[in-house]
């Protein structure tokens, strides 16, 4: 089976068109996606680059309507503006980085989006992170506990690192033989080129 590295960072908000199609595009293309979270964060701040500022509301209004109509587009539904930036965009990222270890990431990354875009909850913190605990029978202070370890906290700064090596920029980014695909509308570009 070809496979796809996808970076990504949970606060990056077309992410969550990726993220809600995803598990559909794999069955459908034979597909195998390795989930990467890393901070897209950082690599921006190194490259002094803001990317939705708040003096720019135009290119801000234009990017919640874009996520709606592109999400209606695939079949499910965004209600925009949902909270912008993330107060804890690195533990969200970072249990994911250990749920991917521990078998249930892919669906805490899921859920955390869909309560983001579809319920207005902030990731990583009440009640959002709650809720999603509960869902997946985890217990909540655990999870966090064991996120903000060294350990994964290592794994994070590692993918963030082969992420930068990879020139990558944004998020969601798929990664084909060292070749970089930006962007949600890349995807299916990434698969094409698995088949070269």
């Amino acid at each position: 089976m070809k496979e796809i590295d996808f970076y990504f960072s949970i606060g990056s908000t077309y992410t969550y068109l990726s993220v809600t199609r995803i598990l559909d595009v794999q069955i459908e293309h034979k597909i195998k996606f390795n989930w990467k979270p890393f901070s897209v964060r950082a690599i921006m701040k190194e490259m002094n680059n803001i990317p939705f500022p708040k003096d720019k509301m135009n290119k801000v209004n234009y990017m919640w309507r874009d996520i709606e109509r592109r999400a209606e587009g695939y079949g499910f539904s965004a209600k925009t503006p949902v909270p912008y930036p993330l107060s804890e965009f690195d533990l969200a990222n970072q249990i994911a980085v250990y749920g991917l270890d521990e078998g249930w990431g892919v669906d805490y990354i899921r859920l955390t989006y869909k309560k983001w875009f579809e319920e207005g909850k902030e990731p990583a913190i009440d009640p959002s992170i709650s809720e999603i605990c509960e869902e997946l029978k985890i217990n909540k202070d655990e999870i966090i506990l064991k996120a903000k370890s060294k350990e994964i906290e290592n794994k994070y700064l590692s993918n963030t690192s082969n992420a930068r090596n990879n020139k990558i920029f944004g998020s969601p980014t798929f990664i084909v033989n060292k070749e970089i695909f930006w962007g949600d509308d890349r995807m299916e570009d990434a698969i094409k080129w698995t088949k070269k």
